[in-house]
């Protein structure tokens, strides 16, 4: 009896893709070693990270030296967001969790036991 197995269906776009590189990271390691005869006459060791400020600063990514990370979009990247449930935009999780959504005006549970609208 042979079994049948049902392929996801996948579409999306490449604004899909990138989005979802710079929300979760993407990290590359290569370590390319040249040797004859036993003797290693060449080594490189790659590493590279594509990642949104946001993502780097949630998972501690090292930047260059000197990179200036004293800019205001930084500070911004350091602030915790959260998603809305309902409209899928990115709002502070402080301000979502305890007012609502300023783009769609959904309003958490917190917020309604306070009697906050959005």
């Amino acid at each position: 009896m042979a079994r049948e197995y049902a392929e996801p269906v996948r579409s999306g776009t490449l604004v899909d893709v990138v989005d979802a590189i710079l929300d979760k990271g993407l990290v590359i390691n290569a370590d390319i070693m040249v040797s004859v005869v036993g003797v290693e006459l060449l080594g490189v060791k790659i590493r590279a990270a594509l990642a949104s400020f946001e993502t780097a600063a949630r998972y501690g990514l090292e930047f260059p030296s000197g990179t200036n990370i004293e800019t205001p979009a930084w500070a911004e990247a350091q602030i915790p967001k959260e998603e809305c449930p309902q409209c899928g935009k990115r709002v502070t999780a402080a301000e979502l969790l305890g007012v609502g959504c300023p783009w769609c005006g959904w309003v958490s549970a917190r917020a309604e036991a306070k009697g906050i609208e959005a």
